[in-house]
Parts: C-alpha cells; structure tokens; sequence
C-alpha cells in the first residue's frame, strides 16, 4: 500500500514515520510513505503556497497552483484509490473508516495550513474530507499521521501477531476489556482470579461483559444509549 502525503512542512512528518510499526511496515516493503514538499511545485519565485483570500477577511490560504501541480504528477505515474483531504469539517476518523481504507492500494493525502485551502482544490481533486476530532490544530500533518498509522496497523504482516488488530476497541462496536500481566499479586492488588483460570469459554465471557460494562460507563453513545 502507497502513501502519498503533501505538505508545506515535510520535517514534521519525519518522526512518526521513522519509528515503531510505521517503520517496521516500511521496513518490511508493505507500506510505502512519501512525503511531498508542496513548495517543490510552486511556480513562484518565492515558492509561495498560499496568499490573501478573495472578499477580505483574516488570514491567509493555500493556493491551487502547487497542489494541482503535485497531484497531477502523482495521478501521472498510478491510480490512486482516494485523495484525502484533512479537514475538520470532514467526516470524522473512526474504525470502520480505517477498516475500509486499509483495503485500499494508493492514496494521496492533503495537509493544509493557514486558513484553509482554495475551495477549487477540493471540488476538483478531493474524493473524501477526514477529521480526526472536533478541534482545530495548526495544520495537516499531524491528522495525516494519525490516518497512516490507523491504517497501516491493519494490513496483514504488520503486526506480529495478526489477531491483535481484530480484537482492539471498536473493532466489535465496544472498548476493550481490562487487562493484566504479570506479577498476579502486586502489594495486594491481584489479577481477577477468572483471568487465571485457564478456562478460555469463561475468560471470553467475562471480557466480553467487561467490554459492554467499560463501553456503558465511558462511551454510552456506540451502544445507542
């Protein structure tokens, strides 16, 4: 799978990408993530990618020029299955959006900054708008991370264990249930004695009713409540 990210602010994106599970998937050729300075396709001779909105008003936007210039490359060399902008008027990120896009081959990705971005760039290219909450942060980059990783996680051979990904919280609509490792007696605070057991049928119930339990008390919305 082919990540394509653009961005006024490509060092910001070095760190996520460079360690941990991100890296790994890299590493092991599943993922590829390549990060596209938008100044690069500026026609200005400042490399200027943004100016003062039409009508007035506060603030400044990100122009058309340099993002068609990049994607129109980008859609010249493959296909690419969405072109994602981050907004946080998109729809908001969740497992179900993550499931479905990690199904996906090649996607594009738009971090904008300042006020926004030209209108034109998402009526002409955009094919989804993605949040990943409802605030505002200081541009892009750090939604476009937060995408990859929900999304790279999930394709086969990342994670070395392949079941642990289907049992996260809000794959099954749920939180998890608490868990325990060892020591079993920490200064008087044990492990619930089902957990050691050794019965599988009766440790899935009980996490299970702990799921729903946990879900009921912190997020009583995904159970319709």
């Amino acid at each position: 799978m082919r990540f394509d990210i653009i961005t006024v602010l490509p060092g910001l994106l070095e760190s996520p990408f460079a360690h941990s599970i991100l890296q790994r998937a890299q590493r092991k050729g599943i993922t590829e993530i390549h990060v596209h300075n938008l100044r690069e396709y500026s026609t200005g001779k400042q490399k200027s990618v943004d100016d003062y909105p039409y009508g007035g008003g506060s603030g400044m936007v990100m122009t058309i020029q340099p993002f068609a210039a990049c994607i129109e490359k980008l859609k010249a060399e493959r296909e690419y299955d969405e072109v994602i902008f981050m907004s946080p008027d998109g729809e908001t990120l969740n497992q179900p959006i993550a499931n479905q896009l990690s199904g996906k081959k090649n996607i594009i990705i738009l971090c904008g900054h300042y006020k926004g971005i030209d209108q034109r760039i998402r009526d002409l290219f955009v094919t989804r708008e993605i949040s990943i909450g409802d605030y505002v942060l200081s541009g892009g980059e750090l939604p476009a991370a937060v995408l990859v990783d929900a999304i790279v996680r999930l394709i086969p051979g990342v994670l070395s264990d392949e079941t642990s990904a289907l049992s996260d919280s809000f794959q099954d609509g749920l939180l998890d249930a608490p868990v325990y490792t060892r020591p079993a007696d920490w200064n008087g605070h044990k492990v619930p004695d089902i957990l050691l057991s050794g019965n599988t049928p009766e440790v899935e119930k009980w996490r299970f009713e702990q799921a729903v339990e946990r879900t009921r008390l912190r997020r009583p919305d995904l159970l319709g409540e």
